[in-house]
């Protein structure tokens, strides 16, 4: 988490940061690094509150560096912070490159090995487990081979219990970090380490190099959180050393938690989860092309390297204007709509959907949208309300002061409702006055809200003439799902989309 939590645009309460400690304790992690205890009350709070919380799986480390030059080991405020945070593992950074040691710290190459040295062997003396994290270790490697060692055995001899090599800069090619870590691993016979950063895209990579050169201890974060470019993705790394390189990386039956607590920490994060995220991104198992699609219903393994289920992840066949017939006999069955697969009908449902995509409407992300299409071209749906007037008005006076108004007209079997309702803008007017009209009819309606709105203008020269597509998220407590409207109208575009959203809500509740 202290990593993870440098990165930009992200800022953790404590609550926050206990909440991701429980989820990474769910998911097996060994190491939680909570916090530098020295650096601000937040992490501090985090240590005493974090003591509360069993965990199963995870011991709760401190981040510190190790002590200042020229100052006792008893004195520095570091190690006094490590003390008071009341973990048993202590995580201590030193210097390892010997530019860094000179332009950085100021000091000599041989004081910088004895503030290693006095910083974990004092914190082991009082009964704490002690990692090494050996910053900038490759860099240092590669310009005084003789020192970066040299630094690793006064760490090894003080006491630490894992020497973990840094990429801090993240700059190191993966054929390099191979063969410094087999030289590395010639010369100590306690666990080593590996934490890498992406700068070059490359962390992942770096850290199975690692692994496979005799590194047993591996750092990073949930989704590559961390500053500049970020950590290794441990949500990259751990199925593939399980399911690439045989290795256990979290307790049996495990990683099918991964995708939940990789979307979980991205959430608490306030981060975009990334949709092509390795292993546990939501469209890392989507398949769109009609080719792909006719070839996964044979078999999955034509299109898929590992089984989406084993990391808690899914499939989706998409249906776009790229779509076969395979696309939508998948998506039917999903639906479970009974359809004839030489249908001439089913044939047409296609077109019509190509049709649909080439006038704006993307059903990759709507698929409750796409359900309702199918259920009416194959006559198994009809809708549970038809509008008869609309109206919208906006009003804005001279105090600035600007007002929403929508008038609906709806009909439902025999009976017409007509009602009116004011919102904080057109498109929320007009969602009060359709509830407010059918609430009477079909109560449950009262237990759907919008989740989130977005609109994309579709063809930006048309200015303010523009097309317009309009998704909407809804949920109901239980469930969510995504509603497709198009149109030069926003508002139209808008009420399309509600108008799915209010019908697939009573579909799935069978009204």
């Amino acid at each position: 988490m202290r990593d993870g939590a440098q990165g930009e645009g992200i800022s953790l309460t404590v609550d926050d940061k206990l909440k991701i400690a429980a989820k990474l304790d769910y998911l097996g992690i060994a190491y939680i690094e909570g916090g530098w205890p020295v650096s601000n009350p937040k992490d501090m709070e985090f240590f005493s509150r974090i003591q509360e919380i069993k965990l199963n799986n995870s011991r709760i480390t401190a981040f510190s560096a190790t002590r200042k030059p020229g100052v006792a080991v008893t004195s520095d405020n570091n190690i006094k912070a490590v003390l008071d945070s009341g973990v048993k593992t202590a995580t201590i950074f030193g210097k390892t490159w010997d530019f860094h040691v000179i332009k950085a710290l100021e000091t000599s190459l041989d004081e910088n090995l004895n503030m290693i040295r006095d910083s974990i062997g004092y914190l082991a003396s009082q009964g704490l487990e002690v990692i090494f994290d050996a910053e900038h270790f490759f860099d240092g490697y590669k310009d005084n081979r003789d020192y970066a060692l040299q630094v690793l055995e006064r760490a090894a001899q003080a006491g630490a219990v894992c020497l973990v090599l840094c990429d801090t800069n993240g700059g190191t090619m993966p054929w390099e970090t191979s063969l410094i870590v087999e030289d590395v691993r010639q010369h100590f016979d306690i666990p080593l380490g590996i934490h890498v950063h992406n700068d070059s895209g490359l962390a992942a990579a770096n850290t199975l190099m690692a692994v496979k050169a005799g590194a047993s201890h591996v750092q990073g974060t949930i989704n590559g959180y961390g500053e500049r470019c970020g950590n290794v993705d441990l949500c990259t790394v751990i199925p593939s050393l399980e399911l690439k390189m045989g290795y256990r990386a979290v307790p049996a039956g495990n990683l099918r938690r991964l995708t939940e607590v990789s979307r979980y920490i991205s959430e608490i994060a306030n981060m975009p989860h990334h949709n092509d995220q390795p292993y546990v991104g939501h469209g890392a198992f989507a398949h769109k092309g009609g080719i792909h699609v006719s070839a996964m219903l044979k078999d999955t393994l034509t299109y898929e390297h590992v089984n989406p289920e084993d990391i808690g992840n899914h499939r989706r066949v998409l249906v776009s204007e790229l779509s076969g017939l395979s696309n939508l006999l998948y998506k039917a069955k999903e639906f479970n709509i009974d359809v004839n697969a030489y249908d001439s009908e089913t044939r047409k449902v296609i077109r019509q959907i190509k049709e649909l995509e080439n006038q704006g409407f993307q059903y990759e992300g709507a698929d409750a949208s796409l359900e309702l299409l199918l259920r009416k071209a194959f006559s198994q749906f009809t809708d549970y309300f038809q509008l008869k007037n609309l109206k919208v008005i906006l009003e804005k006076n001279e105090e600035d002061q600007t007002t929403s108004e929508a008038m609906v007209k709806i009909e439902v079997g025999s009976q017409v409702y007509h009602t009116a309702a004011d919102g904080d803008g057109p498109v929320n007017a007009l969602d009060n006055a359709l509830r407010k009209a059918l609430n009477e009819v079909y109560p449950a309606i009262k237990d759907m809200h919008l989740t989130d709105y977005k609109v994309r203008v579709l063809d930006g020269s048309e200015a303010t003439a523009a097309r317009v597509r309009v998704l909407i998220e809804t949920a109901d407590g239980t469930d969510k799902w995504s509603t497709v409207g198009v149109s030069e109208n926003i508002i139209e575009a808008s009420f399309q989309a509600l108008v799915d959203s209010i019908n697939y809500m009573l579909l799935k509740r069978g009204k």
